[in-house]
């Protein structure tokens, strides 16, 4: 059973703000939840491997594959202006 205090302190923790008369219906509802939730111990789990999703999926990323790179000079060769190495950039004010 949970009681009032229990209530205020997980509110506390909460930063909520319940009311006096909000308190009593909110150990109710929490002792409801934790009643439940005993319930699945109940269960038997015997064999049943531990998950973190229940969607079984494996790695979705992409395999990482080196790629062409271009070379400096082939990348600048494509600027419109260019001032030693750097790109030459309109100035702005």
């Amino acid at each position: 059973m949970i009681e009032i205090k229990d209530v205020e302190h997980v509110a506390k923790l909460a930063r909520l703000e319940i009311e006096e008369d909000e308190k009593p219906k909110f150990a109710r509802q929490l002792g409801d939840i934790l009643k439940y939730v005993e319930m699945m111990n109940e269960v038997d789990t015997t064999g049943v491997e531990p998950m973190s999703h229940s969607i079984d999926f494996s790695n979705v990323m992409r395999e990482d594959i080196e790629h062409y790179e271009a070379t400096r000079e082939e990348l600048m060769s494509n600027a419109p202006d260019v001032e030693g190495e750097f790109f030459k950039v309109p100035k702005i004010n």
